[in-house]
This record gives C-alpha cells, structure tokens and sequence, in this order.
C-alpha cells in the first residue's frame, strides 16, 4: 500500500481503496503472512490500476494482484479507516460485514475456516445462530447456501 501511495503521489493522484477477504485478514489482523490477491474497490480506478500496474511490474507481481472482482458481492456496509497515507486512504470494513462475507462464500479449498475462525472469536461468538444473524444483516436468507449451514457448524463444533 504504501508503494502503491508513492505512485499515486508521483501521478500527483489522491485516492481511497476499501481492501476485502485475504488482504483484510493477512493486514489488518495479522492472521496470515500473506495473500494471493488485494480483493478491493478503489477510486480513482483507473488511476490506481496505472499504479497498481508499475508496483507489478517493480515486484514481478500479477497484472491483477490488485484487483476488483470483489465488487458484485458487496452490499452496504460499515468501513474503518486502517492508512491513512498523503496519496491513499485505505479502508477495511468491519469485522461483522467481513464475516458475512466469508460465511457466504465458505470454501474449504481457502484460507477460510482459519479467516472465520478468527473473526469468530474476535466477535466473541458462542453459536451457528450468532453467526447468521450477522450474515442476515447483510445477506438475504435465500443467498446462504446449505453447504454455508455445514461449513459454519463444522467451524463451531456444533
């Protein structure tokens, strides 16, 4: 984030990214070393994929290790400040809203037990139910799949 702000200050661009998923965890929790992908939306978007493109190019990144396929499943939600750099501000949302979003999506082939279990206990959550009324605040029942029921029982022991 912070080459990516020098390359933003050296296009003389301001700009705020919201990170999601992977980045949020492996940043803002330090759950993780680190992550395949930066999930975010930003703007100036196509100010910050210029930037994004040159920090690739410096580190032998992916073209799209910045990237914003994230942005059909959000819905609205509440968002902290976590840098604020002199050409980026970046946001991360709160860990309710990122736990929804990991619940929806439960793939056992990603980091994502380990993500929700973290947010669990950070949220001090006892039970199935607490988790789903979080994701019910966000999400309509009908969008939680069966294999979310399984996947969030199995994390809970229950």
């Amino acid at each position: 984030m912070t080459e990516l702000n020098e390359e933003l200050r050296s296009m003389d661009v301001k700009g705020e990214i919201c990170l999601y998923g992977g980045a949020v965890m492996a940043l803002a929790y330090n759950a993780r070393p680190d992550t395949k992908d930066v999930d975010a939306i930003f703007q100036p978007a196509t100010k910050i994929r210029e930037a994004a493109a040159k920090v690739a190019r410096a580190h032998e990144l992916r073209p799209d290790w910045l990237n914003d396929a994230v942005k059909g499943f959000l819905v609205p939600h509440k968002q902290r400040m976590f840098l604020d750099l002199s050409n980026l501000k970046v946001f991360v949302p709160e860990p309710d809203y990122l736990l929804a979003m990991k619940a929806i999506s439960a793939r056992h082939d990603t980091m994502d037990a380990a993500d929700l279990r973290l947010l669990v206990d950070l949220l001090d959550i006892k039970s199935v139910e607490e988790v789903f009324r979080i994701v019910e605040d966000y999400y309509p029942r009908e969008q939680i799949k069966p294999a979310t029921q399984f996947f969030i029982e199995e994390l809970l022991g229950q």
